[in-house]
């Protein structure tokens, strides 16, 4: 992959001064400060020192007072709640949260998770008859319900009540129910308006404690959040970053049962739990069981309260991610080919759409994804879908898109084409009539190719700051631990170094890795994934310039530091 090097616009010197001269910090890490909206020292302040206080009201959130009072009369008089979840790591987490703060408060509370191949995505009717059944007066939908429209009202015409918690764009107007809750709602205030609907379940819980003159029993329930809100790759700025702040902190000191077990289950360590490993070992496990199994297991495990059971469902968990892996490689080694072959046919197009009756629901997202990273265009993966309540045969697929292609709003555009879409501007669902995917194909190909632009067809890496190797002393690396935790909107800072050599040779490890030490006045272990074929560039004595990321890494009980190269590019002679 051939990257653009963009070195980020310095900010105002004034600014970068005082925050250096205040913060006693390195002026690099000013300017990847002021890149994160960062600018006065109260600030950075709270930026560096995340605080609980610091949290937004839960009533600024519109409807809350309404949801709150209705979720106690619930309780009060002993009616069934029904909490309607997704089957994603968000969705999972979310309706587990809300489970057992519900039960806490005294509340009779039941829950369903729809099957993603059974039933698809959204309030089912399924769901809402078996609320109505089991004797439910209020739905509670947890990630999903904005767009859920005709099952909404369903629920109306069967007397049931709902309150929506969710954290997606409506389509059009809102839908007519008891209660929304809902940043991205027209009209909310809310001022902050990026939160995973772990999120928003949260301050529901927050509401409901601040109700109750007990505001703390709501942070108990953090380390959920923390879980979905790193999954869901929300940006970790504002409310976001205090959340998972402290949500990663009781993760790492007193972990509950039903989490336990699935730490143990991938062999991370409590107390180095970060994002990342949520990222890359927690979530997947999670969202196995609802993309080739039953996402109620996932659920079930979390709200395990013996580490022991847990743990053999996170067993569980493992093996349905092996199989979802099998998917994956089956699924993907169909559809790059023919991706390849569309592109030959079709240069000038700016969008790759397949479909394929064969594939597995569960895991065409995940090589949507796949797709955009071979090919840095959006994606949307198709396959066919009988709809359990109208019998109807779909195709239904996951879309992801590119940064700067807003891949909901191009959706929207097509919306006349389809039954159902939804989700945000990197990452959405929709179906289809099979007769219109032809139709669909053109129609969002020449929105893809009108908004996206050529410079927009070659990947950017933004430089945070350019350093010399030897900046890299142990001031700078207690100041930069301290940007954690790592997310969208917030990732390790990426900087930038010219005229490095390596000391000693490069070495190609694993499949196709650089392994080598970075030398410029100061040696410092490197590691470039995936950067096999570059090795030329850093062969022979030849000055070379790299852009990098700061890890530490542990290894036989020690802590190091080494550089995770990204790119690599030749210096100009």
């Amino acid at each position: 992959m051939n990257y653009r090097w963009t070195l980020r616009k310095k900010a105002d010197e004034s600014i970068i001064h005082g925050l250096t001269s205040t913060l006693k910090i390195p002026t690099s890490l000013a300017q990847v400060l002021v890149a994160r909206g960062v600018e006065c020292q109260e600030d950075a302040f709270k930026f560096f020192e995340p605080s609980l206080d610091d949290l937004h009201d839960p009533y600024l959130m519109d409807g809350m007072e309404k949801a709150v009072e209705r979720i106690l009369s619930a309780v009060k008089h002993d009616e069934l709640i029904w909490i309607h979840g997704d089957y994603d790591v968000d969705g999972t987490a979310s309706t587990s949260m809300m489970l057992l703060f519900l039960q806490e408060i005294g509340a009779k509370v039941e829950y369903y998770i729809p099957h993603r191949i059974n039933e698809g995505f959204g309030l089912s009717i399924n769901s809402i008859r078996s609320a109505k059944s089991n004797g439910a007066k209020l739905i509670i939908t947890v990630d999903i319900g904005i767009t859920s429209y005709d099952a909404l009202k369903y629920a109306n015409q069967e007397g049931l009540e709902t309150i929506i918690c969710d954290h997606h764009e409506p389509i059009d107007d809102v839908p007519d129910v008891f209660c929304i809750i809902d940043p991205l709602k027209p009209g909310d205030s809310y001022p902050f308006k990026h939160l995973a609907a772990c999120g928003v379940a949260f301050k529901i819980i927050q509401g409901i404690c601040k109700k109750l003159k007990s505001p703390e029993k709501a942070f108990q329930y953090l380390d959920f959040v923390a879980l979905a809100s790193a999954a869901d790759m929300v940006p970790l700025m504002d409310e976001n970053r205090i959340l998972v702040h402290y949500g990663l902190t009781k993760i790492n000191s007193k972990p509950r049962p039903g989490l336990k077990g699935l730490i143990d289950c991938t062999h991370l360590k409590v107390g180095a739990i970060d994002t990342s490993s949520i990222v890359y070992s927690l979530a997947p496990l999670i969202n196995a069981a609802g993309r080739v199994g039953d996402a109620r297991w996932s659920v079930d495990m979390m709200i395990e309260k013996d580490e022991v059971a847990s743990f053999q469902i996170a067993q569980k968990l493992e093996r349905e991610n092996r199989k979802r892996r099998t998917f994956d490689e089956i699924t993907f080694d169909a559809a790059a080919p023919m991706a390849e072959q569309y592109m030959k046919k079709n240069p000038e197009s700016r969008a790759i759409v397949l479909y394929s009756p064969s594939w597995h629901a569960g895991v065409i997202g995940i090589v949507a994804s796949r797709l955009v990273d071979r090919f840095h265009l959006p994606a949307v993966m198709l396959t066919k879908f009988e709809d359990p309540e109208t019998h109807q045969i779909l195709a239904k697929g996951s879309a992801r898109s590119i940064y700067g292609f807003d891949i909901h709003k191009a959706l929207k555009t097509c919306r006349h084409l389809l039954t159902e879409f939804g989700g945000h501007k990197h990452a959405a669902g929709l179906s289809l009539e099979i007769n219109d995917i032809d139709t669909f194909r053109k129609e969002f190909e020449e929105i893809a190719n009108r908004e996206i632009s050529t410079e927009m067809l070659v990947p950017e890496i933004v430089v945070d700051a350019e350093l010399k190797l030897s900046d890299l002393n142990p001031n700078f690396l207690k100041v930069l631990n301290k940007f954690a935790p790592y997310g969208f909107d917030n990732n390790r800072p990426m900087f930038l170094s010219k005229g490095v050599r390596s000391s000693n040779g490069v070495k190609v490890v694993g499949k196709n890795h650089l392994k080598f030490r970075a030398y410029q006045m100061f040696e410092i272990d490197a590691i470039g994934y995936g950067l096999a074929d570059k090795i030329n560039i850093c062969q022979g004595g030849k000055p070379f310039s790299i852009l990098y990321n700061i890890e530490e890494s542990l290894y036989n009980g020690i802590t190091y530091t080494q550089l995770r190269i990204k790119d690599i590019k030749p210096d100009e002679q």
